[in-house]
C-alpha cells in the first residue's frame, strides 16, 4: 500500500516506518521535525520512503500529503498530559483540529484505511480497582490530552462509511523501550535512567496502576491492523498492550532495583490520582491474534544497557523529551 505516516520521525513513527518498508509498502512521512530527523537516517536511502517536511496544522499540506495514499497512520500529536498542559492552544490545534481536518481530507482523497493513535489515558480513573477496563468501558478523560483523543475517536467512529473507508482507533498503553528517536520522559525509560545515573528517584503516587507496551510492539500492532481484513478492523476500537503488563509504579521500581541497588527512592504518597486504570487487552488478542514480544522487565534491561553503554552522552538533552 501507499501509506502516509504523520509524525513518522517520532518515538513510535521511527520504529514503525522501517517495519512498513520491510513489508514492501511505500511510506510517505509527514513531520515537522520538532525533535530532529536523525531517527530516519537508517531508512533515508530506502526507495520506498518519501519524506515531507510539513505540519499537520497546514490544511494545504494535509491535502497534498493524503493524495495518492491508500492508508493513513496518524501519530502526529502533542503527546502526554504535561506537554498538553504547558501548551493547551497548540495541543488543541494539533491533537483535535488538525486530526479532524486530516479525517476529512483522507475521506475526500478516498483513503481506505485510517489508523488513529489514541491512548488508554482516555479511561481516566477506574471506578472499581478490582476490575479491568476494556473497550466497552465508559471513557472518563481527566486531562486535555485525553479529551482531545476522545473527541477525535468519536468523530472518527461517526465518520461516513462511504466506499472502502475503514477507520480504526487504537488506544495504546504507556510506551517504553529503545527507539531511533529515544525518549527519557516516559515512565519506564525515565525511572530506569534516573535510578542508574542520578542514583535517586522521586515517585509520585506509587500505588496507581498503568498498562505498558514496548515501542516495537506498538509498531507491530499498527502493522497488524494494516494487514488485517477490513471487516475485522473497520470501526473497531482496540486497546493495544497485554493484560499481564499492568503495573503499579512501585512495582516498576522493584523491577529496576537490581540494576541500581544503591539508588535512593523517595515515594511521595498521593491519596488521589486522576489517572488510575488497569486495562484488559483481550480484544486485540482474540480478534487479531496480537501478542507482545517484549515485557516491561525486558524493556528495563534494554534501557539499562543503553544507559550504561555511553552511546548517549547527555540524558538531559531536550531532544529526548517531549
Amino acid at each position: 500500500m501507499n501509506i502516509l505516516v504523520t509524525g513518522g520521525a517520532g518515538y513510535v513513527g521511527s520504529t514503525l516506518v522501517p517495519l512498513l518498508l520491510a513489508d514492501g509498502h511505500r511510506v510517505r512521512v509527514l513531520d515537522t521535525l520538532l525533535h530532529g530527523g536523525e531517527s530516519l537516517l537508517g531508512v533515508w536511502c530506502h526507495p520506498g520512503l518519501e519524506f515531507v517536511h510539513g505540519d499537520v496544522c497546514d490544511r494545504t499540506q494535509l491535502q497534498a500529503a493524503v493524495t495518492g495514499m491508500e492508508a493513513v497512520v496518524h501519530l502526529a500529536a502533542v503527546v502526554g498530559d504535561p506537554a498538553c498542559a504547558r501548551q493547551p492552544d497548540l495541543a488543541r490545534a494539533v491533537n483535535l483540529q488538525a486530526s479532524l481536518a486530516l479525517i476529512e481530507e483522507s475521506q475526500r482523497a478516498e483513503v481506505s484505511r485510517f489508523l488513529f493513535a489514541s491512548t488508554c489515558s482516555n479511561y481516566g480513573k477506574m471506578k472499581d480497582t478490582n476490575k479491568y477496563v476494556d473497550e466497552e468501558t465508559e471513557l472518563s478523560p481527566v486531562s486535555l490530552y485525553a479529551e482531545t483523543k476522545v473527541a477525535v475517536e468519536k468523530a472518527l467512529l461517526q465518520s461516513s462509511r462511504n466506499g472502502k473507508w475503514c477507520p480504526t482507533p487504537m488506544r495504546f498503553a504507556t510506551i517504553f523501550g529503545v527507539s531511533p528517536r529515544m525518549r527519557f520522559d516516559l515512565t519506564v525509560n525515565e525511572f530506569t535512567m534516573e535510578m542508574l545515573t542520578k542514583k535517586h528517584l522521586k515517585v509520585f503516587g506509587e500505588q496507581f496502576w498503568r498498562p505498558y507496551i514496548h515501542v516495537r510492539d506498538a509498531a507491530r500492532a499498527i502493522q497488524l491492523v494494516l494487514n488485517s481484513p477490513a471487516a475485522k478492523v473497520a470501526g473497531a476500537v482496540f486497546n493495544v498492550g497485554a493484560t499481564d503488563q499492568n503495573f503499579q509504579k512501585q512495582q516498576l521500581v522493584e523491577m529496576i532495583r537490581p540494576y541500581a541497588p544503591d539508588a535512593v527512592i523517595e515515594f511521595v504518597h498521593k491519596a488521589e490520582d486522576p489517572r488510575d486504570y488497569r486495562v484488559s487487552f483481550t480484544r486485540i488478542t482474540d480478534h487479531l491474534g496480537f501478542k507482545i514480544t517484549r515485557t516491561v522487565a525486558q524493556g528495563i534491561e534494554e534501557v539499562a544497557q543503553l544507559v550504561r553503554s555511553s552511546v548517549i552522552g547527555n540524558f538531559g538533552d531536550r531532544r529526548y523529551r517531549n
